[in-house]
């Protein structure tokens, strides 16, 4: 189809400006125009617009205050510049879903909650990490809630977690314009939060033993927001 076509030409477009301002690597472009094709392929421009959202949403957090963090040694590692597995952990779970509502339309409305529900936890993720080093006034480990050390994995702060569930609302507010404002709206935000939460938990727990890397800890983090929509959905 000649819309499909166009989408892909702009995806491309779209990822060579991305390399271009160092925002994705040469593969981790290549990824998001495959990840990017899949969502529009089953759900469209709803779809596209949440992805869309979490990709600007995560580059400008991660880009704000970047010299703050350099100091502090809280700095994504060339400048946050994302990698193929990052891309891939964060958007993976929103592809495989997607190609799912591509192949079994009829279950397209679940589904689209469901990759909802898995951006939302992306974006939060996103968000209270890089956000919440920044305005975060004190720093909690998630597992016992004492005090910890500012940047560590699974630690929290109260600042961050609010910030996290902003990001949730809006990925709920793009998907509540194409479905409507339903009891939907609140369950992405609640899956995403949920999701958030157990990457820090993962975080304090095997990514400090070393049992998990962080694109593994992101992309356990969307696949439980994800299956909490759908719990959600059922609840």
């Amino acid at each position: 189809m000649l819309q499909n076509a166009i989408v892909f030409v702009l995806l491309c477009t779209a990822a060579v400006a991305t390399v271009v301002l160092k925002k994705l690597d040469a593969k981790a472009a290549v990824a998001a125009v495959v990840i990017g094709f899949m969502v529009w392929l089953g759900e469209g421009y709803t779809g596209i617009a949440m992805l869309a959202t979490f990709f600007i949403a995560g580059t400008l957090a991660t880009s704000w205050k970047m010299r703050t963090k350099q100091q502090a040694g809280l700095a994504e590692q060339h400048r946050g510049q994302r990698t193929a597995a990052q891309v891939i952990a964060n958007g993976g779970v929103a592809a495989l879903l997607s190609l799912l509502s591509f192949m079994f339309s009829e279950q397209q409305p679940l589904l689209l909650l469901m990759v909802a529900s898995s951006l939302s936890s992306a974006v939060a993720d996103t968000l209270s990490s890089e956000l919440g080093n920044v305005y975060g006034k004190k720093f909690y480990n998630i597992m016992n809630l004492k005090k910890d050390l500012r940047g560590l994995n699974g630690v929290i702060s109260f600042e961050g977690t609010l910030i996290g569930i902003a990001g949730s609302i809006l990925i709920a507010l793009i998907y509540a314009l194409q479905a409507g404002f339903t009891i939907d709206f609140l369950w992405i935000v609640i899956a995403g939060t949920v999701g958030n939460l157990t990457d820090s938990v993962l975080g304090a727990t095997l990514e400090r033993k070393h049992i998990l890397n962080n694109s593994a800890v992101n992309f356990l983090n969307t696949l439980t927001g994800a299956v909490a929509g759908l719990l959600l959905y059922y609840f």
